[in-house]
């Protein structure tokens, strides 16, 4: 069941490759994302060393827990295998190649991050694209008229 979807990742980045990565929580913050108590606007993945870490990413407080000391933007590791990591850091070392969340879900009753391998879209191709948007919905609204 999908929890947040970072809407801008498609549009700024073009995706290539895309795969799935646990994330370690704390209990109130799996809670807080069960409610959807959560935003990827601004977030980002940073591999360090052996270990890929989730950056920037808002998830609000539980309502119901103690939150005196909660940072709701803190840092959160994600899981993923040796192999994996490694493919990954060789592929960002490639210029113009960045690691983005696309979308936290649920798979069975774990939480899991979508991650996308992708390369920043230049500012005419985000133009064409909106264009096309624009074009492909007058062209239904015309047929629906028909």
């Amino acid at each position: 069941m999908l929890l947040v979807k970072n809407r801008r990742a498609h549009f700024d980045y073009e995706i290539k490759k895309t795969l799935t990565a646990g994330i370690v929580l704390e209990g109130r913050e799996v809670k807080s994302l069960r409610l959807k108590h959560a935003s990827l606007t601004g977030s980002f993945i940073k591999i360090i060393g052996n270990e890929i870490y989730l950056l920037n990413v808002q998830i609000n407080p539980y309502a119901f827990a103690q939150n005196e000391k909660y940072d709701p933007k803190r840092t959160r590791k994600l899981l993923l295998s040796r192999k994996e990591i490694t493919d990954l850091s060789q592929a960002t070392q490639n210029k113009g190649w960045v690691l983005v969340p696309i979308e936290i879900k649920t798979v069975g009753r774990q939480i899991k991050v979508e991650i996308g391998l992708g390369r920043g879209k230049k500012q005419y191709e985000k133009k064409e694209k909106i264009k096309q948007r624009d074009l492909d919905r007058e062209t239904k609204r015309t047929a629906k008229n028909y």
